[in-house]
């Protein structure tokens, strides 16, 4: 079997689960949509430099660029018919509400534009289109050149944590350092990346995968566990913070010591000039 073979394989629960539930799960959408409506922020786009920039990535069917009315609806039927209690899915806006409250000053950024957040991209190798990865990684290359003083942390949910490791492993190194922290929901890519994001520092990067998520076996099975990443939003905002404050003391004390070694040397230059006056 080749391993185009093996990605139509497990892709198939993922399609067949989605769309048999989306026949009969109108009226919950349609619930969803009245009570939640979707959501889009381009703060750092049309925005001001903020102290924190925050990237999000959707994940799929969710319109807008940061959370879905649709999947929000889905998911609903899909926890209701498993007997489970939905906890909602917007862990992008959820993220972008806490790191507000905590840390003031925050852009809070989704990933739109190419990246369609459709169903059949979480079959391609890379777990969705080059599209993607490529306006994510605009949006990253933007945030270092718009706001180089700027700390960036980053999330994805479900095919949006894809998209943040097709991103993120190829951006530059200036780029990549300017990232504090990346938080991913229901990582497609869990399995075959051991819970990381290839080619950037493991202890920047925290993973939530629940037990009874199927996705994050590799298979692309969703169950119900794909849909109850709310709760982990807190610590997954409370990561994230202390990554924006590990990032401002390590750059409080490149800055100190800038200081220090630039007195020194006005300093000595001083000196210099003292003793060569008392012997000239």
């Amino acid at each position: 079997m080749t391993a185009r073979d093996s990605n139509k394989m497990h892709f198939t629960p993922l399609l067949t689960g989605l769309f048999a539930a989306s026949a009969v799960a109108a009226p919950a959408k349609d619930l969803a949509v009245r009570q939640l409506g979707g959501s889009t922020s381009n703060e750092l786009e049309d925005g001001s430099c903020k102290p924190v920039i925050f990237i999000n990535a959707r994940a799929s069917t969710e319109p807008g660029n940061m959370v879905s009315n649709y999947a929000i609806g889905l998911s609903s039927l899909v926890l209701s018919n498993a007997n489970a209690h939905s906890k909602g899915l917007s862990t992008g806006p959820a993220l972008c509400s806490s790191l507000k409250r905590a840390l003031g000053d925050v852009a809070c950024q989704g990933v739109g534009g190419a990246y369609s957040a459709g169903l059949a991209q979480n079959a391609l190798p890379g777990g969705s289109s080059q599209g993607a990865f490529d306006e994510a990684k605009r949006l990253f290359n933007l945030a270092h050149t718009k706001c180089p003083d700027s700390t960036i942390v980053a999330s994805g949910y479900s095919q949006g944590t894809a998209v943040m490791n097709g991103a993120i492993k190829d951006l530059d190194a200036e780029v990549q350092d300017q990232i504090a922290g990346v938080v991913l929901f229901g990582y497609t890519k869990n399995a075959q990346n051991d819970g990381q994001i290839e080619n950037f520092p493991a202890d920047k990067v925290k993973v939530y995968c629940a037990a009874t998520d199927g996705v994050c076996g590799g298979a692309l099975l969703v169950t119900a566990g794909h849909f109850t990443y709310t709760d982990d939003v807190a610590p997954a905002s409370d990561f994230l913070q202390q990554k924006v404050q590990s990032a401002g003391s390590s750059s409080s004390s490149s800055s100190s010591s800038s200081s220090s070694s630039a007195s020194s040397d006005d300093e000595s230059s001083s000196s210099g000039l003292d003793l060569g006056s008392l012997f000239g």
